[in-house]
C-alpha cells in the first residue's frame, strides 16, 4: 500500500499565496483603521480584500493556479 497520495490542491500556488497575502494586509489594515475610528479607510481596506480575491482569480486563470501551466509543484519530502 502506498503511503503517498495526491492532495486535491490546497492552494499551494503563487495565485493562492498572492491572494491570501493581499487579503491579510487588507484585513490587518481594516482592523487598525476600525480601532482608530476611520470609516473611510476601513472601506478602502475592504476594497483591498476584494482586490486580493480578484487578483487570485486572475492569476489562477493566467496559469499560476494549482493546475496551471506556469505552476511547478514543489515536493514535500
Amino acid at each position: 500500500m502506498s503511503t503517498q497520495h495526491e492532495e486535491p490542491g490546497h492552494g499551494d500556488s503563487p495565485a493562492a499565496w498572492t491572494a491570501v497575502v493581499v487579503m491579510l494586509v487588507g484585513v490587518a489594515a481594516g482592523t487598525v483603521f476600525f480601532f482608530l475610528h476611520n470609516p473611510t479607510m476601513v472601506w478602502v481596506s475592504a476594497g483591498i480584500v476584494a482586490l486580493g480575491w480578484i487578483l487570485g482569480g486572475i492569476l489562477s486563470k493566467v496559469g499560476y493556479g494549482v493546475n496551471g501551466p506556469k505552476f511547478s509543484p514543489k515536493s514535500h519530502d
